[in-house]
């Protein structure tokens, strides 16, 4: 099984890169890094496993390095994996597996296809994974709206269309969409302090997208925007079940929300006193 590689994409991940990238050899060793200008170890690391990299512009969020990535494999299928994810045997398993199935059904509705009277039947072009979050590699959090994470990111290229340049965008592809069953882990949140200075990077640019929007913000906003997240995530999607991390990450997640909000803030009235 040659036909898929693992883009995974990197800004200063020294600690995280050589499990990441040995993770991705349970599946296949035709592994490509995308690196975001590191200032860290990162790329001696790659070199040293003798692992194809590529130099990507510096960007505050992924989906321009992924789509670039995407563009430069040379397979059939891609999967992307972040620096802080890691494959899990039966992962690998499984998406040799969909793969190898895929190719046998994409040659069976070519066949069928010959034929007239064939009805038009779309192939499955890509694959949500659910995704484990781990925080701080301690908690597996399976409350909060945590678990079950779907994330799309196996692809097959030959249907990708683009990955939007905006954060948390969804990748846009051709066909069908499916389901794997076995799980990323994903060892997010290493500490409060990482977490704080994600979010100050993460929420100014959800921030711009919605200062551009046309939308505004004010104290109501502010209060509604945090007690609406907090009740979401605590008690709705049952974050106190996780005990202490579970009832921290409902606080945060609340406390994130509004940060966007109080930039948005900020940014309207800086351009009303212009």
């Amino acid at each position: 099984m040659n036909n898929i590689t693992v883009v995974i994409h990197t800004y200063n991940e020294e600690k995280n890169i050589e499990d990441c990238i040995k993770s991705a050899w349970l599946l296949i060793k035709n592994v490509l890094v995308i690196d975001m200008e590191s200032e860290d170890k990162t790329t001696t690391i790659v070199k040293n496993l003798q692992i194809l990299i590529y130099n990507f512009p510096k960007s505050s969020y992924v989906e321009p390095a992924r789509e670039f990535g995407i563009k430069q494999v040379k397979t059939d299928w891609v999967l992307i994996l972040d620096a802080d994810e890691r494959i899990s045997k039966e992962l690998a398993e499984e998406i040799l597996n969909v793969i190898a199935s895929e190719a046998k059904q994409s040659q069976s509705k070519q066949e069928i296809a010959s034929s007239p009277s064939a009805p038009r039947n779309d192939n499955v072009t890509h694959f949500k994974i659910p995704r484990k979050n781990i925080f701080g590699q301690i908690k597996w959090l399976k409350h909060g709206g945590w678990w079950p994470d779907y994330q799309i990111r196996l692809i097959n290229k030959k249907y990708f269309v683009n990955w939007p340049k905006r954060i948390h965008s969804t990748p846009k592809i051709k066909g069908g969409l499916g389901c794997l069953k076995n799980h990323l882990i994903h060892y997010f949140h290493g500490n409060l302090e990482k977490m704080v200075e994600k979010t100050v990077v993460f929420e100014d640019i959800e921030s711009d997208l919605l200062y551009k929007a046309g939308k505004t913000a004010n104290t109501p906003t502010f209060l509604r925007k945090y007690f609406a997240e907090f009740y979401r995530r605590m008690f709705k999607d049952l974050g106190f079940l996780d005990g202490t991390i579970g009832i921290i990450e409902s606080i945060y997640q609340a406390f994130s929300k509004t940060i966007t909000y109080l930039f948005l803030y900020e940014k309207n009235s800086k351009s009303r006193t212009l």
